[in-house]
């Protein structure tokens, strides 16, 4: 599957719930030890990271999103098994309440 080089925060949490539900790993990557808040992050540590699953996808994150996109082409070089993708606005655009509403098939 092709996925673009960004996902906006709304993007990544529609996404998360749909590929976990195909036991598909998608995980936050921290590059800046900077935690968000009231988000589930790992620290960026190429060694860890490559103790998930071929096939899991990596959202890597700065301060602007700028950084984590420029550097996206390494990231994807270095972990060829994966799927790299950067945060859009990175973690000042992150919003620590959003959340997912879920919707019926009846709505």
């Amino acid at each position: 599957m092709n996925y673009p080089n960004e996902w906006t925060q709304k993007e990544f949490l529609e996404n998360r719930a749909k590929l976990s539900k195909k036991n598909v790993a998608v995980v936050l990557v921290d590059t800046i030890l900077a935690p968000i808040e009231k988000a589930d992050s790992v620290t960026y540590n190429p060694y860890e990271l490559k103790n998930y699953p071929e096939g899991s996808l990596f959202v890597f994150y700065c301060d602007t999103g700028k950084a984590t996109l420029e550097r996206l082409k390494e990231y994807k070089k270095r972990f060829p098994n994966y799927h790299c993708i950067s945060l859009k606005g990175g973690r000042g655009y992150w919003r620590k309440n959003m959340q997912l509403l879920e919707h019926n098939d009846t709505d």
